[in-house]
């Protein structure tokens, strides 16, 4: 279960056109250095996970494996989507200081 501000937070993002959704996508965007937090969900595929941990590695970019399919592609108003890419760097590390336990400021 994602936190229901993190879900919030990607939703805003996807509003605001500051995300890229879909394997292909994500990866596209990441190589052009605009994306700023991977995240990729829990019950997608080892061979998914594994390929975009080594893509973050390489861009030196944060990811987070949280949530599930159904709930993240919810979110951004698409279904079965399993990687988001946030390109915003101040969701980003919101999304990011809420998953490690902080809270939102305002």
């Amino acid at each position: 279960m994602i936190n229901k501000r993190i879900l919030g937070l990607v939703g805003l993002a996807a509003r605001a056109r500051k995300i890229s959704f879909g394997a292909d996508s994500v990866e596209l965007q990441i190589k052009k250095r605009k994306v700023k937090l991977i995240i990729v969900a829990e019950d997608s595929s080892t061979r998914t996970k594994e390929k975009f941990i080594k893509l973050s590695e390489q861009f030196n970019i944060p990811i987070e494996i949280m949530g599930e399919i159904d709930e993240l592609s919810k979110a951004i108003g698409k279904s079965n989507k399993a990687i988001i890419g946030i390109e915003d760097i101040n969701l980003a590390s919101e999304i990011q200081k809420i998953n490690d336990g902080g809270e939102v400021i305002g």
